[in-house]
């Protein structure tokens, strides 16, 4: 059974949108104010999750972005990323911009359980806030987005997180690691 890992970029204060400011959000850009030396260390440590991943998981936009910059790169990282099994969550989408796509369209939660159960390894969800909203132990999609999206803004209850891993990256990126605090 696969292991759902939600991976994704977040400024201190909560903002997980547009994070190279290509879209215009009125935050946008915060990523690109860390220097070379701490991003040379988020690289290491993505291209290590890539090759961890079993399969990746995101929504439409994801796939349109991710698509049209990572199918022509070369590397190591590109390569792992782009032989990776995708799954792309839309009820619009009919054919995903990367490579070794599949659309789950329909009921959500039951494509990404039945994927868990189909899976081994990690199945890794990333750059896809809409789908990283955690309801209930599932996967909670919304239909829209707005300026300056929080990761976890709309949840109705709280959902205990516990760190089990601190790290810093460079002089200006931390890394955490949280897993679902049980009862």
């Amino acid at each position: 059974m696969a292991k759902l890992v939600v991976s994704e970029e977040v400024s201190l204060d909560g903002v997980v949108q547009d994070p190279t400011g290509e879209e215009g959000f009125r935050h946008g850009g915060w990523f690109n104010r860390v220097g070379a030396e701490t991003r040379r260390a988020w690289a290491e440590v993505k291209t290590k999750e890539a090759f961890a991943a079993t399969a990746l998981l995101h929504g439409r936009k994801t796939d349109e972005w991710f698509g049209s910059r990572w199918s022509t790169r070369e590397g190591e990282w590109a390569d792992r990323l782009n032989s990776l099994p995708k799954y792309v969550v839309s009820s619009k989408l009919v054919d995903p911009v990367w490579g070794n796509s599949t659309v789950l369209e329909g009921d959500v939660v039951g494509e990404v359980t039945r994927l868990k159960r189909e899976l081994d390894g990690e199945l890794v969800l990333f750059a896809s806030r809409e789908l990283a909203v955690a309801e209930h132990d599932r996967i909670h999609g919304q239909s829209h987005l707005v300026d300056d999206e929080l990761l976890f803004a709309e949840l109705s209850d709280q959902r205990p997180l516990r760190l089990i891993e601190a790290r810093m990256l460079g002089d200006g990126l931390a890394q955490l690691y949280y897993e679902r605090a049980r009862d």
